[in-house]
């Protein structure tokens, strides 16, 4: 049995890999959709602990994607290869009408999902969706290569302890925006224990770079969020530029374009809203869903 607070941790079987997920179970009684969250490149299921326990009456899903957490999964070339995991997990679990929520990767997936299947979603909140400008996907050049792949392939993969993770990331940037308790987790659930000691990262610098180095690959993103029936919040981060990892990359015509979209512009925050200020993150989602 888990520990007061604490997740389930279960797996299912969907497209050859063992997609990991988290469940906060809701309480007897309570028959309202559940919560869905979907987590940025680089990340895994644990770092929205700190938001989902403000929804403690409510069943909640956390996911960790393909190659990330403790999900199985290679490299990939294409982000539809992530929306079709989430689409064969929301079959297999016979989710419907579920409150998604997303940030940065994770929300462009849940707004491809809920694209190809109308009924799983009763709306979205995305937290600056890596949904970009009309140009960005004509562009045919892909900003990364395997000759010039995403600096994220460098990353140090190997720790002797989780301590030992918190204490190389806690001075730098963005980890030192987060709060202590997301950033512990972050560390915490990010590295998997080997066998002969030790500890690696859970999402693999491989992984990572390739889902950079593909963001191009769906082009098809914006026709997609066209065809999205249900009401959708787009908050978005402090606009900056591609360059500058902590500024928004969402373009700020999206919510425009969402048939039932709405835009929340928060300059006061990076791309790392959600771990910079959970208690603030679960309030608009609360908010949104009274909406």
């Amino acid at each position: 049995m888990p520990v007061s607070g604490q997740p389930v941790k279960r797996s299912v079987r969907v497209n050859g890999i063992n997609l990991t997920y988290y469940e906060w179970r809701a309480k007897p009684g309570n028959q309202e959709s559940p919560l869905l969250f979907a987590h940025a490149t680089g990340f895994h299921g644990r770092t929205f602990d700190a938001i989902a326990e403000h929804f403690s009456d409510r069943r909640v899903l956390s996911l960790d994607l393909r190659g990330h957490g403790h999900s199985d999964g290679e490299p990939i070339d294409d982000w539809r290869t992530l929306s079709d995991d989430v689409s064969a997990f929301l079959d297999q679990l016979r989710i419907r009408r579920a409150v998604g929520i997303g940030h940065s990767m994770g929300a462009h997936t849940l707004v491809q999902c809920a694209s190809e299947k109308p009924d799983a979603f009763s709306r979205l909140i995305l937290f600056d969706p890596v949904i970009l400008a009309p140009e960005f996907y004509a562009a045919d050049a892909a900003l990364f290569t395997s000759d010039a792949p995403h600096p994220a392939i460098r990353r140090k993969r190997d720790f002797a302890s989780p301590q030992a993770m918190m204490e190389r990331f806690a001075p730098r940037d963005p980890y030192c925006l987060f709060t202590p308790r997301v950033f512990e987790d972050y560390c915490r659930h990010g590295l998997i224990e080997q066998k002969g000691g030790g500890f690696v990262l859970a999402c693999s610098p491989e992984m990572e770079a390739s889902v950079y180095g593909s963001s191009r690959s769906n082009s098809g993103i914006l026709d997609a969020a066209k065809t999205v029936q249900i009401p959708t919040l787009v908050v978005r981060a402090k606009q900056t530029d591609l360059k500058d990892f902590k500024g928004s990359p969402t373009w700020p015509k999206l919510s425009a374009l969402l048939p039932k979209g709405k835009d929340l512009y928060r300059p006061d925050r990076t791309h790392f809203h959600p771990f910079e200020d959970p208690e603030d993150a679960a309030q608009i989602i609360t908010r949104a869903m009274a909406g």
